[in-house]
Order: C-alpha cells, then structure tokens, then sequence
C-alpha cells in the first residue's frame, strides 16, 4: 500500500520543528470514582489514571478502568518528541453531542494516564480549532499537548469542510495513528488529511495496514477465517466476501447456530437467524464449489437456560432437544478444528465459539484461542470479545498481530477500502 509512514519522515530529518498532530485512538472506558468529601485531601499515592475534568468540588471523578489505546498511541508520540516536533494529539472519547461538552466527555483522565507514560506534563487544551497557546505562548518543538474530546466539535462526524480546513492550518503534518476510526471519514480522520501539507501514516495504523495486507492480499495458504458471534446479519457480507478467498471458514456462537439450521439439524431454543438461513447456506454452497467444507458442530454444549450456573450437557449435535440452548461447541468439535488451525499458513480471527465467560461453556473458545497460540500460522485477530479471549488465556504473545479496531478491522474483512487508507494512498500519489 503506497502511503507516506510518519516513521520514515522522521528517519530523513523532516520532522524537526515541525507541528505535528497526531490523530489517535484514546477512546477507552471511563467509569464515576466516589468523590472526595469537600474540603478533603486526596489521598497520598491516589490511583493513576483519576481525573476531574470541569468538575465541582463533589461532582465524580472519572476513572480509567483499561488503558490499553492509551498505551499504544504512546510509540507514535515519543517518535514525534524524539525528533523534535511541537505535538499535539487529538481523540474522540464516549458519545458527546456535538457543540454540548460535558465532563464525562473530557480528555482530563486521558492527560494525566498519557503524562504518567510519558514521564512528563501533559497539557489538556479546550477550546483549540481555532489555535492555541501554551502558558501565553505558541506550542514549542518537544512539547506536547492533548487536545480536548475532538468528537464535540461541531461537525466532526460530517466531515465539515471548514473545521477540516481550520485543523489542518495547525499543523504542518497529520498523522493518521488511530485504526480503530479507519473507517470513518470525519473532519479529524479524513478532512484534515486532505488539507494538511502533509499526511502520513503514524506507526500503529502502519503496522495495522501492514498485518491485514500480509493476512488477506498476500497469505501465507491455508488462509484459515474464524467469524463468530451472536447475528449472521451483523456479519452476513463478511462471510460472504470471505467465502471466496478462504480455504477454511469457520462459524461459531449464534452464527453456527443459524448455519446448523442450514444444514437441516435442530437447534433447540438457541439464539438463530431462521430468516437467514437461505444467505448460510449460499455461503456453504459457495464454499463446497471451491471444494471446500464449512464446518458444521458435531457436537455442542448445551443448557436448558442461560445462565452462569447453569448445568452444561455434552450431546451430538443430531440430539439437541427443543428446549436446549447451545451455548458452545463439543470437545470433538473442537478438536477437529485445532487440528485444521495447527495446520494453517493464515488465521484470521473474529470473534469466541461460545460462552466463553461462563467456566462451563469456554472450552470450544479456549481450546480455538490456544490451538492458534500454538500454530506456526501468521496470526491477526481483532474485535472486542476476541480481544478478551485472549487476554484471559493469556495468549497475548503468541498471536502475531492483535487489531486495534472493531468496525474497521470487520470493514477490511469484508473487502472494503477504509477512508483512511484511501485518503492517505491519495496524498501519498500527489
């Protein structure tokens, strides 16, 4: 993919002096601390990541409760200080209603979370499209600044052509470093990339483009997909598109569900797409064209209700009850397909087999999670569930490439150009 990374600009000295902003993802969850009692004290050593963005003497304090996208923007960030440039960083945070801030919209909490990585002040700055100073003055080189929740700006979402404009006038170069927005042309992702003298790639939104290229354009074969979760319809064209480049699509949760209906077995009271069974069995059907099965469950765990506690029954997947639940594949099920993923070049992976937060239906999801950890295969994953998966197995190092994004990285499944890339390819070709 032609695009110009922020990483070789500051490799040929280009980045010295210049005002950088860098468009990350700092989107992560927030949730209200008890506040302090007026008059009190914080207390000594107070937990990193608090913050008190516009708020009153009892108003909450906002608590960072993952700081995962924090972490990753922090690469992109020190490049940018190392070589020298005046930085600022913008974020959307929540769902703020344009031109309304709240202080549970602010970045407050992100600042300090961002200074303590950084070992040094950051400062959080309201009110910037139309510039801003620094204690009186302008940003100077090796300085950085954390712009407030660009998400609130009126016109953001719609890509508004004059606050694109007026946020590429800060800057002497963009930096596209947040995947998890690639998939979304507003006036900070796509707009102020076509109006700043230079757009570019930072190194997280790089690496993301460089994984689902070597994943999906160039794979090592087998190319193995894993598609789970609750709706066909969420994922109907992504299963679709992927059905004629795989050569192993695995289904899994609901969307099994619906594909055993397909292939003619009862599925009890379990959560299904029956108006859809048509579009699975499409898929099937173009799958078994390329001499290629999709697999159905020969055995499933199942419940009589949907619960934590519930007790887990193993059964063939032809004796499912009319009350049953299926909660999660069998462990034969399961065997089969670990044997197909030790065997795969490619794994692409979105989304559990089962009920993996339940103890009693997390095997199908355990056993998937660590047949891929073990396999020589290229290895991308991406989407929430997926994401906690692996973190519960403790399977972190041992996937290749773990996405940033949930709807974009599902976007790129499908076979779409996501606004981002096409806007950076652009700038790149001039």
């Amino acid at each position: 993919m032609n695009i110009i990374r922020f990483s070789d600009l500051c490799a040929q000295g280009k980045v010295a002096g210049k005002r950088v902003f860098i468009r990350a993802d700092l989107n992560v969850p927030l949730r209200p601390h008890a506040p302090p009692l007026r008059g009190s004290l914080p207390p000594e050593g107070a937990q990193s990541g608090l913050g008190r963005p516009g708020a009153g003497p009892n108003d909450p304090v906002w608590e960072i409760s993952e700081d995962t996208r924090i972490r990753a923007s922090i690469p992109a960030i020190k490049m940018a200080l190392d070589a020298g440039a005046a930085v600022m960083v913008t974020s959307h945070l929540g769902r703020p209603t344009e031109g309304e801030f709240k202080p549970a919209d602010s970045l407050g909490p992100v600042a300090q979370r961002m200074g303590e990585l950084l070992g040094r002040d950051v400062p959080l700055i309201s009110h910037w499209v139309d510039g801003f100073k620094v204690n009186g003055q302008p940003l100077q080189p090796a300085q950085v600044v954390l712009l407030e929740n660009c998400r609130v700006n009126k016109g953001e979402k719609k890509n508004d052509e004059g606050l694109a404009r007026k946020m590429a006038a800060l800057c002497d170069i963009f930096v596209h470093d947040a995947f998890g927005t690639a998939h979304r042309a507003e006036a900070s992702t796509y707009g102020i990339a076509q109006y700043a003298p230079i757009a570019c790639a930072g190194p997280l939104l790089a690496a993301e483009m460089d994984a689902i290229t070597k994943a999906l354009a160039h794979p090592k074969r087998p190319l193995v997909a894993i598609v789970a979760g609750s709706k066909v319809s969420t994922k109907l064209t992504i299963l679709e598109s992927l059905a004629s480049k795989v050569d192993q699509l695995i289904v899994g949760g609901g969307i099994a569900n619906t594909f055993m209906l397909a292939a003619g077995l009862k599925i009890g009271k379990s959560l299904a797409e029956a108006d859809l069974v048509d579009k699975a069995r499409s898929v099937i059907d173009a799958m078994k064209a390329r001499n290629v099965a999709v697999p159905i469950p020969i055995d499933v765990v199942t419940a009589k209700a949907f619960a934590a506690d519930a007790k887990a029954t193993i059964k063939l997947a032809a004796d499912v009850a009319d009350d049953d639940l299926i909660l999660d594949i069998g462990p034969q099920t399961a065997a089969l397909l670990a044997t197909q993923l030790k065997a795969a070049g490619t794994i692409v992976w979105n989304g559990p087999v089962g009920v993996f937060e339940f103890p009693a239906f997390e095997n199908g999801t355990k056993v998937i999670a660590h047949a891929i950890a073990d396999s020589s295969a290229f290895s991308i994953a991406g989407g929430g569930d997926t994401l906690a998966a692996i973190a519960k197995y403790g399977i972190e190092e041992q996937i290749d490439y773990i996405s940033t994004g949930g709807g974009a990285f599902l976007e790129v499944l499908e076979g779409k150009t996501l606004p981002a890339f096409e806007i950076l390819q652009k700038r790149a070709a001039g």
